[in-house]
């Protein structure tokens, strides 16, 4: 029997990230997801939209059929 796994290239909040300290956040996704560690991703509100800014991921945890990602925001895009 398999598992559904997913590949991701960006970090996608749907608003759902939570600031742990400084520009380190935490973000909680349905299903079974993996990520490039320490390379800078784009970092977007929505799969669609412009980039909010770049992050690297630092950890991944996939337990209980979610992925936890703890990511740094290294740059964000600003409008002003």
């Amino acid at each position: 029997m398999g598992m559904p796994f997913e590949l991701n290239t960006m970090i996608v909040t749907k608003g759902l990230e939570e600031r742990v300290s400084g520009n380190l956040f935490t973000l909680t996704k349905a299903g079974y997801r993996l990520y490039p560690l320490d390379i800078p991703l784009e970092v977007r509100k929505t799969k669609d939209s412009d980039p909010n800014g770049t992050g690297i991921i630092k950890k991944v945890e996939l337990e209980n059929e979610q992925t936890v990602i703890v990511y740094e925001l290294i740059s964000l895009n600003s409008t002003n």
